[in-house]
């Protein structure tokens, strides 16, 4: 990827934020965050690279906060549009953005000064990376180490809570679920190969609420990922004698609730894998919501040590 890190890209962004409040019980869990939406312009100074644009929301944590100084740390996520991305014929080289459209992760940490009565100098270090999951190859992916500067107008400063919780010790504390599940997702093999083959799994997760902020879970998952199927068949010798290519697997995992919205970690064990086509280890990352206390749908970015394997759009139910 030498060829393509040979500039510098510069960009910009304009945020818009909202202070919570405590109208809901994780404000204050979480020290009363902002929640935000930000776009963001890029320019990579590389005619294989193009310009990128992506809208991603987030929400952004203080650790100081007084009445002139805030030290914020901002996570959010999002979907991008480049202009360049990979094409067999007319742009080769571009081997990290195969599609136009791409999933976006942001995280950054902040300090704001106050300059005057509603103002505030914003300095800081921030991290954007840009992939698609490989739903299109090639996939390797854009990681942007930034520094930024910037102001931010306040319509409050200081910040007082206008409501604060009498009692807001979540009622289902202690209370153990069951998580019924199943996903989709598509993913291209190769380059060359450009179908887009179907991903599905089903998943048992039973898990526990630990704390205001934390769901525990344990569970099992099977997969069904047909690209293996191609795979197998154009490096087999005897077609007659093919591994099966469906897995299953065991999981722990995590859940940081926000209210009816959670993020997830999981980090699984195959038990069953005839076909070795990767390591005997996968790692999730994603965002579920509870629509009702029954239904939930999500996210999920499915992970082989680093590389992506594939986006699974999740459907379930709890029990």
């Amino acid at each position: 990827m030498k060829h393509l890190a040979v500039s510098h890209p510069t960009g910009v962004e304009l945020n818009l934020q909202r202070q919570t409040n405590g109208s809901e019980p994780w404000h204050s869990w979480y020290r009363y965050p902002k929640l935000g939406v930000a776009l963001v312009y890029y320019d990579y100074h590389n005619p294989v690279l193009g310009r990128s644009y992506a809208a991603t929301t987030y929400i952004n944590k203080s650790f100081l906060r007084t009445p002139r100084h805030e030290v914020n740390f901002r996570i959010g996520t999002g979907l991008a549009y480049f202009s360049n991305p990979f094409n067999l014929e007319t742009n080769h080289k571009n081997t990290i953005v195969s599609s136009r459209l791409n999933a976006t992760m942001q995280m950054r940490l902040e300090y704001d000064v106050a300059v005057a009565e509603h103002l505030g100098l914003l300095v800081g270090l921030g991290l954007n990376h840009y992939s698609n999951g490989a739903t299109t190859k090639p996939n390797f992916g854009i990681n942007l180490p930034t520094v930024f500067v910037g102001f931010n107008y306040h319509q409050q400063r200081p910040f007082v809570p206008t409501t604060v919780p009498a009692d807001d010790t979540p009622a289902d504390l202690g209370h153990n679920f069951l998580n019924l599940s199943t996903s989709l997702g598509f993913k291209q093999r190769s380059p060359i190969d450009r179908q887009k083959y179907l991903v599905h799994s089903v998943s048992v997760l039973g898990g526990r609420r630990v704390g205001r902020k934390s769901n525990l879970l344990v569970g099992l998952e099977g997969f069904y990922d047909r690209s293996l199927i191609q795979e197998q068949r154009d490096t087999a010798r005897n077609a007659d004698t093919l591994p099966d290519v469906k897995k299953a697997g065991v999981l722990v995992g995590h859940e940081l609730l926000f209210g009816r919205l959670a993020v997830v970690t999981h980090l699984g064990f195959y038990i069953y894998n005839p076909y070795k086509s990767n390591k005997f280890y996968y790692e999730r990352i994603g965002l579920k919501y509870h629509v009702t206390d029954r239904l939930f749908g999500a996210v999920d970015l499915k992970v082989h040590r680093g590389s992506a394997d594939v986006i699974e759009w999740k459907v379930g139910v709890k029990l």
